[in-house]
């Protein structure tokens, strides 16, 4: 996969996958029923064509040693989260990070306690 711009995941998908980094490699049934707790009108038949949907597409790994097949995320969350910050920043703050952070620290987003650790993270890395 190294080289090969994997394609942006839909929010659906975006779903399986937060499922999938929580879980780890997991079989559709175990994905299914762990899916099921927010979502119980969700069928099996929707977590697999979704899941066999987005192995074609390149988004997970399958195992196909054993019966019952298992799927895994292709990337990692932080790579995932990376490359969706990095379209969102391009797409809604003309490539400036910084007007992604002050719209945040602007918008009532962010707590006090986000806030503090915020600064002592400024302060660190100042120092760096």
């Amino acid at each position: 996969m190294r080289g090969k711009r994997l394609p942006k995941p839909t929010p659906a998908e975006l779903e399986l996958l937060r499922t999938l980094w929580r879980l780890g490699p997991s079989s559709v049934k175990q994905v299914h029923e762990a899916q099921q707790a927010e979502r119980p009108e969700l069928g099996y038949a929707n977590v697999l064509r979704l899941m066999q949907i987005m192995h074609g597409k390149g988004l997970l790994k399958r195992d196909e040693s054993q019966r019952a097949h298992v799927y895994a995320a292709a990337q990692q969350p932080g790579s995932m989260q990376t490359k969706l910050l990095d379209d969102f920043i391009h797409k809604a703050f003309s490539g400036s990070g910084k007007d992604l952070v002050l719209a945040a620290l602007r918008g009532g987003r962010v707590s006090d306690a986000e806030r503090e650790e915020i600064q002592r993270f400024l302060e660190d890395t100042r120092n760096d």
